[in-house]
């Protein structure tokens, strides 16, 4: 290779990913996810869900719920309070531990964390990292993530509380309360979905960083000898939930935890990462948390939250193996997996292919034309199926434009009456993803679309 040809391999670049700037418009243009307070100018990192993407939450929320407590005889759920004694935080460690690194630019007047300035972005010069814009950086220093704030009606030291950073304390606080109400017996499992706050130094990357954010926790509580069989147990079913959510299987991979990156607490830690177009980034964690956080409790607590197992014949702290998920992180990995272009007679169209169960709207009904009946007979349907699924009715404009706005929403069925319906009582049901346009008996679709979405 000559030196001309090297210099002009050198110079190509990688097209650019625009994945999420579409999808972030999309998100927009169908409901999906809104700016917090935009009519205000916005507010940094703060997202509000719009009705089709507060619908798809509601399904990734439920189907994680099903999974964790509704299928099995070993997991409760429980739904602890956002605000909390200031000691279960001190025993935790949140107080003294739960910060990152800071970094300020006194030239930009940007704050970075201090082990993110290669993916960070300087405020004047967003091309360059803090690293090479020029500015003049300080020392990190540690900064604490926690939001306070106060109970009651003095704003003093003695009535500082905080907003959780994370749901899993409230589960271990509650261990015995669960226990003894439940009759549960070890191995046995605590699950919880709610929200969590973190003063996040560097949030970004639409919803999948921010500062106000609901998680999917379960903490399962074993003898200290069956942990390393039952974290392995975890790994395999987290692994088949992100299948069962219709996630690609090449847009995932196990990332384990090195000796740097483990927390004091863990034994050990695997992440399942995902495939955004900003990289691979953590969906979930399965941790073996050891009887740490028990042991902090129990000695800050005085009381003994130790088991007494029959068939060991001693009393113990278990052990915790966690599985902890993002709902926000797992539905921006929906809408990317999901996310399609189709040139069709020389038209980019967008599809979303969401899994039926998730989709947010599970069939359309369109009568063909506003006349001849149809418009009532497609009515008549919607408002029998709607008693059971999450139909939309929509008469206007050309059938073909109709279906391309239920693609980009991410409808799997499209249900069309036409003047063959009054003839014969049969409808058409186009396929978002195959495109096929089979008729069936009208008096069939509440069936078919049980059997789809189930």
């Amino acid at each position: 290779m000559n030196q001309k040809e090297s210099k002009a391999l050198k110079s190509l670049k990688p097209p650019k990913d625009d994945r999420m700037e579409k999808l972030v418009s999309l998100c927009k243009r169908r409901g999906y996810v809104f700016p917090s307070s935009e009519i205000y100018g916005g507010l940094n990192s703060c997202w509000d869900y719009g009705p089709l993407g507060a619908e798809l939450k509601r399904n990734i929320k439920n189907h994680w719920w099903n999974e964790m407590t509704c299928r099995r005889n070993d997991i409760e759920g429980i739904d602890a309070a956002i605000l909390m004694s200031p000691r279960v935080w001190e025993a935790s460690g949140h107080i003294e531990h739960f910060t990152d690194p800071m970094i300020d630019c006194k030239t930009c007047k940007g704050r970075f964390r201090a082990d993110h300035l290669d993916s960070s972005r300087c405020l004047r010069k967003p091309s360059k990292t803090p690293h090479e814009c020029g500015g003049e950086l300080t020392e990190a220093r540690q900064f604490n993530l926690m939001f306070k704030t106060f109970m009651g009606a003095v704003e003093d030291e003695s009535a500082t509380i905080f907003l959780r950073p994370e749901t899993a304390q409230g589960i271990y606080v509650n261990f015995l309360n669960v226990k003894n109400s439940s009759r549960q017996k070890i191995p046995f499992g605590i699950a919880q979905i709610g929200k969590a706050f973190r003063n996040e130094i560097t949030p970004g990357n639409f919803i999948f960083r921010t500062r106000e954010f609901e998680q999917m926790e379960m903490q399962y509580f074993v003898h200290p000898s069956e942990d390393q069989k039952w974290f392995d147990y975890w790994r395999e079913q987290r692994w088949a939930y992100y299948l069962s959510l219709g996630i690609k299987e090449s847009s995932l991979r196990w990332h384990e935890h090195g000796p740097n990156e483990l927390a004091h607490y863990a034994k050990a830690a695997y992440d399942i990462e995902f495939e955004f177009p900003f990289g691979w980034q953590e969906l979930e964690g399965v941790h073996n948390r050891t009887d740490f956080d028990l042991g902090c409790h129990s000695k800050f607590s005085g009381k003994d939250l130790r088991y007494f197992d029959e068939r060991f014949t001693e009393k113990f702290l278990p052990y915790i193996i966690e599985t902890s998920a993002g709902a926000d992180r797992s539905l921006l990995a929906v809408l990317v997996n999901g996310y399609d272009e189709l040139e069709i007679k020389g038209e980019t169209r967008v599809f979303l292919r969401i899994s039926p169960k998730l989709a947010p709207i599970k069939a359309a009904i369109f009568p063909l034309v506003k006349k001849d009946g149809m418009p009532e007979a497609a009515l008549k349907l919607h408002s029998d199926l709607k008693k059971k699924f999450k139909v939309f009715y929509d008469h206007a404009g050309a059938i073909g434009r109709r279906y391309a706005r239920m693609d980009e929403a991410g409808t799997p069925y499209c249900i069309t009456i036409d003047g063959q319906t009054l003839e014969d009582q049969t409808v058409t049901v186009r396929d978002r993803d195959t495109m096929e346009n089979p008729r069936m008996s009208i008096n069939s679709v509440a069936d078919f679309l049980t059997e789809k979405v189930s």
